[in-house]
């Protein structure tokens, strides 16, 4: 009998201690994350990325079911979604939300101005993180930039663009408030499309041409079989972020250690997405060389001009709101900071011409 009950007990302690164990192996927080990418484009894999890695960090902390663009939503509605707390988290590119502030546009991409890599550097030690969070945090979010990807493809479509001249007239799809800014100037006009339109905008004629992403990214949405032609390098977006959108007060319920797990994993996807990004343009160049896409290149000439309207928009923008003054004002004081050491160590460091920069006292004046 003594030995029955000593069973039982010893079964009781081992039932209380699987018990315990089980729920502090539970994740403590479960967060619903969409994104605005559907299954069918490739920049999903970023988000994707980055949610897997932060469930097997902090899995016993916070457990993030990641649902695909559109499957929830539409991708247009995940920055209102996320800021009300709706959902957790949502992963973005920062231009989408330009006409809310202009601010947003610089974080999410340049025309003629940074490379992937001057985003790395920034946004890590020159004070880009800080206003990611300064800018997001107006909207009650946390914002974790976690994908970097370099100069997009430029512009596809049924006829050449073999110069700036060619621009004239065209329409074309186009994100970003200072990139269509800079088109007007060249005399074309923007259009306005989600990436999943924009295969049969190009097959219909309903544009004359029209940018997405990489060239990676580009093949896999099937360029390749509606544009023929092919006009390069991609000024308009000399390189782009992608991040996370994060509800405050689901970001504030989480401890300090899971927030630095959060942060971890998405430096650890930003240096992975620059190289897969990179390698996936690599491939997707080739096959559409393969394919017989007709590639423009513009000349010396024409991505000066190019540049010299790009600062003439950067300052005008930042005449108009203080925040867009101040990202950029960040942006070419890196630059020009940054040109002491790569000016000297041409060729071999990224060897991007610094010499001709939007003006800083023209943007100071207007701070």
């Amino acid at each position: 009998m003594k030995k029955m009950r000593k069973f039982a007990l010893t079964g009781l302690a081992a039932g209380v201690a699987l018990a315990a164990m089980s729920s502090t192996a539970q994740a403590q927080e479960q967060w619903t994350m969409t994104t605005t990418w559907p299954d069918n484009l490739d920049l999903i894999q970023i988000d994707r990325h980055w949610a897997e890695l932060v469930n097997k960090l902090a899995g016993d902390e916070v457990q993030i079911e990641f649902r695909a663009g559109g499957t929830l939503m539409p991708g247009t509605e995940v920055f209102d979604a996320t800021e009300t707390g709706s959902i957790e988290a949502a992963g973005d590119w920062p231009g989408y939300w330009a006409g809310r502030s202009p601010a947003f546009s610089p974080l999410a991409t340049t025309t003629s101005l940074f490379n992937g890599v001057d985003y790395l550097n920034w946004i890590m030690e020159w004070g880009g993180w800080e206003l990611y969070q300064e800018v997001y945090g107006q909207y009650n979010m946390v914002y974790l930039p976690y994908g970097i990807t370099n100069n997009e493809s430029g512009f596809r479509g049924g006829t050449p663009i073999e110069s700036i001249a060619d621009l004239d007239g065209k329409r074309l799809r186009l994100s970003g408030r200072d990139q269509g800014r800079v088109l007007e100037e060249l005399g074309g006009s923007q259009v306005t499309l989600a990436g999943g339109e924009i295969y049969q905008a190009i097959e219909r004629g309903v544009v004359d041409g029209a940018e997405f992403s990489t060239p990676g990214v580009d093949y896999k949405a099937g360029f390749s079989e509606v544009a023929d032609y092919w006009s390069v390098p991609g000024w308009h977006q000399s390189a782009s972020v992608f991040g996370v959108m994060i509800n405050q007060d689901a970001w504030d319920a989480l401890s300090e250690e899971t927030q630095e797990k959060l942060k971890i994993a998405a430096e650890a996807t930003m240096a992975w997405s620059l190289a897969w990004s990179e390698r996936e343009s690599t491939e997707g160049t080739v096959k559409f060389l393969e394919d017989g896409t007709e590639i423009n290149q513009l000349s010396e000439e024409d991505l000066a001009e190019i540049q010299r309207i790009t600062n003439d928009v950067i300052v005008q923008g930042a005449c108009e709101d203080p925040m867009h003054a101040k990202v950029y004002h960040s942006m070419i004081s890196y630059l020009e900071h940054y040109a002491n050491w790569r000016d000297v160590s041409v060729p071999y460091n990224m060897s991007r011409v610094t010499d001709d920069l939007p003006s800083l006292e023209e943007i100071e004046a207007c701070m």
